[in-house]
C-alpha cells in the first residue's frame, strides 16, 4: 500500500456507486475520483442546493463524468426510504456510507434518535439494508463504512444507545463510530455466511480538514473553538484529497478483505492507506449481533437475504 494514490484506482467503467455526504470534503473527493475512473456516481446529499452545486462542480471539472444528485437525509428514515425506493439502477457496485456529524450538542433526528447515533449509524444501517437487493445484484459489490480512529474513546452502551442517561458529545461520537465498525463486522459475517460475495469493509480518513470539525462549534456559537479548529485544520490536518484515499482504497482496490479497516499509515493520522488498528470491542461477534438486532428494531429495516 505505500505510495498508493488515486492513480492506482482500477477502471470503474460500467460500475454504479452511491456516496453519501458527497457535496463536500471527503465525500466529494471520493465521488470525483470514482467518476474520473468511469463510474456512474450518485451523490446522496441532504441539501439539494449544495448537492446540485457539487454536481455542477464535478461536471465542470470532468465534462465526461456521469454524476447525478440523490436527495437523502440520513436523519429522517422517511427520506432514506424514499431515496432507496427511487434508486434508478438495478445494480449497485459501490456504496460508500460516508456522511456524518461530529461532537454536536445534544439533539434528536426526525425519528427521535440521538443525532450522532441516528445519522452516523442508524441512517446508514437503514440505507444499506434497503439497497441490499441492488448490491447483491452486482457481483463483488462493496459497502465501505466510514468510521474514525476516535472510535477508540468508547464502546457502545447497549443500555443507552441514544445517550439518554448522560450525554457527552465526544463519547456519543465515539460510540457512533464504534457502531460503524460493529455494523461492518456483522455485515461482513452475514455476507460470508450466505455466500453472497458482498464485501463489507471500513475505512477512516485520519485527521483530514473538512467541514465536519467546525459544525459543532458553529451550532453552539463557540467562536473561539471554531477558530482553533480552523487553525488546526490549516496547520496540522491533511487535505480532504489525502483523507479520501483510504476510503477509495477500500472501495476499489482488488482483494480488499471483508471487515478490514483501512486508514492513513502514519499513526492513523495521515499518509498513504494501510491496515489500521481497531479496538477489540469492534470485533465482538455477540456485540455486533446485539447491535444489529437493536438497529433492525429501531429502524424497521431488515436484511431479508442476509437474515441470520
Amino acid at each position: 500500500m505505500p505510495g498508493w494514490s488515486t492513480g492506482d484506482i482500477p477502471d470503474q467503467s460500467g460500475r454504479v456507486a452511491v456516496v453519501t455526504g458527497a457535496n463536500s470534503g471527503i465525500g466529494l473527493v471520493t465521488a470525483r475520483e470514482l467518476a474520473r475512473k468511469g463510474a456512474r456516481v450518485v451523490l446522496a446529499c441532504r441539501s439539494e442546493a449544495r448537492g446540485n452545486a457539487a454536481v455542477d462542480r464535478l461536471r465542470a471539472e470532468l465534462p465526461e463524468a456521469r454524476v447525478e444528485l440523490g436527495r437523502l437525509d440520513l436523519g429522517d428514515l422517511a427520506s432514506v426510504r424514499e431515496f432507496a425506493a427511487g434508486f434508478p439502477y438495478e445494480r449497485l457496485d459501490v456504496l460508500v456510507d460516508n456522511a456524518g456529524v461530529m461532537a454536536l450538542p445534544y439533539g434528536t433526528t426526525a425519528d427521535g434518535f440521538e443525532t450522532q447515533f441516528g445519522i452516523n449509524h442508524l441512517g446508514h444501517f437503514a440505507l444499506t439494508g434497503l439497497l441490499l437487493p441492488a448490491l447483491l445484484a452486482a457481483p463483488g459489490a462493496r459497502v465501505v463504512v466510514v468510521s474514525s480512529g476516535m472510535h477508540a474513546l468508547a464502546n457502545i452502551d447497549m443500555n443507552d444507545l441514544n445517550s439518554e442517561h448522560r450525554y457527552r458529545r465526544w463519547i456519543a461520537y465515539a460510540r457512533s463510530k464504534t457502531a460503524n465498525l460493529l455494523f461492518t463486522h456483522e455485515l461482513a459475517r452475514r455476507a460470508a455466511a450466505h455466500g453472497t460475495g458482498l464485501v463489507a469493509a471500513a475505512a477512516h480518513p485520519g485527521y483530514a480538514a473538512t467541514n465536519l470539525q467546525t459544525t459543532g462549534p458553529l451550532a453552539e456559537g463557540r467562536r473561539a473553538a471554531e477558530r482553533l479548529v480552523r487553525i488546526a485544520n490549516r496547520v496540522v490536518a491533511q487535505p480532504a484529497e489525502a483523507g479520501a484515499l483510504p476510503i477509495l482504497y477500500a472501495a476499489t482496490e482488488p482483494g480488499v478483505r471483508p471487515d478490514s479497516f483501512t486508514g492513513p499509515h502514519i499513526a492513523m493520522w495521515r499518509g498513504a492507506p494501510a491496515p489500521s488498528w481497531r479496538a477489540p470491542w469492534t470485533l465482538d461477534d455477540a456485540a455486533g449481533q446485539r447491535l444489529w438486532a437493536a438497529s433492525e428494531e429501531l429502524t424497521g429495516v431488515t436484511y431479508g437475504a442476509l437474515t441470520a
